[in-house]
């Protein structure tokens, strides 16, 4: 496909009656870590194993609603695994998978990038992320 290809449309469906779906590597990695802590949840978690609590101070900003949801997602997408200990009150445990141990060279170039534009902006970084 060229850029100038009316066939196809990047990202979503082909533009042509009965055509397949694009199937686009960045709107998969996206759809991936493209939740609003997802990627945040990805970085703390190549720290090691988290516990819930822990997750919650380390992304405060959500909710434990959200913070849940977010977890879900991960786990469904097989960037996470969630384990639960038979105690009271109940202790559930997260860390990345293979699979989520994988994403790290994007966050990692995600969070170059930020930091190359932040400083372009004038600002500094001061959020909770630290480079690896």
């Amino acid at each position: 496909m060229t850029p100038a290809d009316p066939q196809l449309s990047c990202c979503g469906e082909a533009s042509r009656p009965g055509a397949d779906n694009t199937n686009c590597p960045v709107e998969a990695t996206i759809n991936l870590i493209g939740g609003k802590y997802k990627a945040l949840i990805l970085w703390k978690l190549t720290g090691g194993t988290l516990r819930f609590s822990q997750l919650r101070r380390e992304v405060p900003a959500a909710t434990a609603k959200m913070l849940t949801q977010q977890l879900r997602e991960l786990e469904a997408d097989g960037l996470i695994q969630r384990k639960v200990f038979p105690v009271v009150p109940p202790r559930v445990e997260y860390s990345l998978t293979g699979f989520g141990r994988s994403i790290r060279p994007v966050l990692e170039a995600m969070y170059g990038w930020g930091t190359d534009y932040l400083h372009r902006q004038g600002l500094e970084v001061n959020c909770s992320m630290k480079p690896f």
